[in-house]
């Protein structure tokens, strides 16, 4: 198994490999190249995007800067927006449903680490995919850790940090991320 089919299946992986650090650069250059289009050139922008990202569904706006590792394990759905400093870290797949709104400030972290300094000593890590159902909003400044799923019609409060599963219909908030009540 290489360390990119290690990674997409959730197992310690080298993240130094030679295979992945390219993957990495090659989407960084592009996420810088995207971040200097001039704001105004929407079109522009939105082509060169579709560059970077593994599946884009339909009508999308993702505000500079924008970061992330792979690009390719990024899905978006329909009438998808993302505000300023979006960052994803997708070394597993991240899949955004149908009118998703994403403040500003905003992280979503499939990669980790583990708890035993030995092996995290090795350069091995993991990668858990995320979820984010339909008709959610993401408010600023979240943060959201690797193999969480939020369901669909849910609301993220600012400054959250998710470390678990949100149910569909759910206001959540705090750190850690707990639901506060039903929609």
């Amino acid at each position: 198994m290489t360390e990119k089919e290690k990674m997409l299946a959730g197992e310690l992986y080298e993240g130094n490999s030679k295979e992945l650090v390219n993957q990495l650069y090659q989407a960084q250059d592009m996420c810088y190249e995207y971040n200097k289009i001039l704001p105004s050139k929407v079109e522009e922008r939105n082509q060169f995007m579709r560059k970077i990202l593994g599946k884009i569904k339909g009508e999308f706006l993702i505000e500079q800067p924008f970061m992330c590792d792979r690009g390719y394990n990024i899905e978006i759905g329909e009438n998808f927006y993302a505000n300023h400093n979006l960052v994803i870290l997708d070394e597993n797949k991240v899949k955004f449903g149908d009118n998703v709104f994403i403040a500003p400030n905003c992280s979503f972290y499939t990669a980790g680490h583990p708890l035993d300094f030995v092996t995290r000593n090795k350069g091995l890590e993991y990668a858990k995919p995320i979820e984010v159902g339909d008709n959610v909003w993401i408010g600023g400044n979240v943060v959201v850790l690797p193999g969480v799923k939020i369901g669909n019609n849910c609301v993220i409060g600012a400054g959250s940090v998710v470390t678990k599963d949100i149910p569909d219909n759910s206001v959540a908030v705090g750190n850690p991320c707990k639901v506060i009540k039903a929609i």
